[in-house]
């Protein structure tokens, strides 16, 4: 059985560019989000392994979100993704539980890495 994987970012071109990432490969994106709120309720209806999430959205950011996702799936795995020059963003996420992160723009094959290595 494949891992399943939820794709939290507010930006749909890279939603779908991380969905073709793993069109052919053992993870199963099962939803997708555009809000730290919206993760939140996606990541209690799918109930996935992993979540890829952006640190910079709107209304609740990724920060905020993999806080209390870890608070109610103590299990879950967070992977924080953000940009190069938000050093002190990636401290925080991974302080707030993240298990690991990816800086955009990121390869395929690190983000699929990643992704399965949390779950090895």
């Amino acid at each position: 059985m494949g891992i399943k994987l939820v794709i939290v970012d507010d930006a749909p071109f890279i939603r779908e560019v991380i969905k073709n990432i793993f069109r052919d490969t053992d993870v199963e994106v099962v939803g997708e989000a555009t809000t730290g709120v919206e993760a939140i309720e996606v990541v209690v209806k799918t109930r996935p392994q992993v979540v890829l999430m952006d640190i910079v959205m709107p209304t609740m950011n990724g920060i905020a979100a993999a806080t209390e996702l870890l608070h109610r799936f103590p299990n879950l795995k967070i992977i924080a993704c953000t940009t190069l020059d938000q050093e002190l963003m990636i401290m925080k996420a991974l302080e707030a539980g993240c298990c690991s992160f990816v800086l955009k723009p990121f390869k395929a094959d690190e983000l699929i890495k990643a992704v399965q290595t949390t779950q090895a």
